[in-house]
């Protein structure tokens, strides 16, 4: 909150400022979603694809100039990092459905691996197959390290209820020598293992991930505030929540309603362009990385947020 507050008061290093400039953010009224998804991002991609240090030194520099090259920089990395993981995410999506057509639905645990794979994006597309699917998901790319081209790097993400280091300790014992080395947390983890062990680590995971998960956690759940009434959909109260910190265990308010569908077009190929009845009223919305079309009545779960185009 201390730092949101000097940011928008233009108290910040120069390589931050540069780095609202490339993304086309104002800092006077930045918020806990542009550190996490509009400065993190960039910050990230040179460790993820080229050279941490790119990062560091934009953050650290006191030269403005130097700065704005370095978030320039940043910026072109993480356009690349985005098209690297959108061509990641459809292969280790059409990976995981073939999977899920072997076994007639999702094994408890999912480990995709393919030779094209980047290990700077494994992490991230994880995520992403975790967030559809709602299984403890590991992606691995092979090591491109000298000497180690035999290797696969893994990144997991997991889902409440599955402790994924614990997971991976448990199939260490398991099956000693499997895993190379492993650390991370209870909802992310990495682990190194040789590439003709990948089908154990395979079977393991999604062992232990069924003895340890039953149907009730495995089932996908939103948890929301509810309908918004009408009065409460104004600008000072979008502006309001926009400000505020929310985070991991503090999250921003989600409400869900049925709502009623009126149009729907496709807008930069990949979101879907809405205008929805609410309560009586028409209101625009957005899902973004949605193309599928909605029925005319659907139950959405929807946040408030200002959009802003030109100033």
């Amino acid at each position: 909150a201390q730092g949101l507050k000097r940011i928008r008061a233009g108290q910040q290093p120069a390589g931050m400022a540069a780095l609202f400039q490339v993304a086309g953010r104002r800092f006077d009224s930045a918020s806990t979603f542009d550190l996490g998804f509009t400065l993190g991002p960039r910050i990230n991609a040179a460790g993820r694809l080229a050279d941490m240090t790119l990062g560091i030194e934009c953050l650290l520099t006191d030269d403005p100039a130097r700065a704005a090259a370095l978030a320039r920089e940043l910026d072109s990395i993480n356009r690349t990092r985005r098209d690297l993981e959108g061509t990641m995410r459809e292969q280790a999506q059409q990976l995981a459905q073939r999977l899920c057509a072997a076994h007639t639905s999702a094994p408890a645990a999912i480990s995709l691996f393919d030779a094209d794979f980047h290990e700077g994006v494994v992490g991230i597309v994880a995520s992403r197959i975790k967030e559809q699917l709602h299984r403890p998901t590991f992606v691995f790319a092979a090591s491109t390290a000298p000497g180690k081209e035999h290797e696969l790097k893994g990144s997991g993400r997991s889902i409440a209820g599955f402790h994924l280091r614990d997971a991976l300790d448990l199939l260490a014992k398991r099956h000693p020598g499997v895993l190379l080395k492993f650390g991370g947390h209870a909802s992310a983890a990495g682990c190194t293992i040789a590439r003709e062990h990948f089908p154990v680590f395979e079977a393991a995971l999604a062992q232990i991930a069924s003895e340890q998960l039953d149907d009730a956690t495995l089932q996908q759940t939103l948890q929301t505030d509810g309908a918004l009434p009408p009065a409460y959909r104004r600008l000072d109260m979008a502006a309001t929540l926009q400000q505020a910190i929310w985070g991991h265990g503090f999250e921003a308010p989600l409400f869900s309603e049925p709502l009623e569908v009126l149009q729907q077009r496709l807008v930069g190929e990949k979101h879907l362009k809405l205008q929805l009845r609410h309560q009586g009223e028409l209101v625009d919305a957005i899902w973004f990385n949605r193309t599928a079309p909605l029925p005319e009545h659907a139950h959405i779960a929807y946040r408030l947020d200002i959009n802003e185009w030109n100033n």
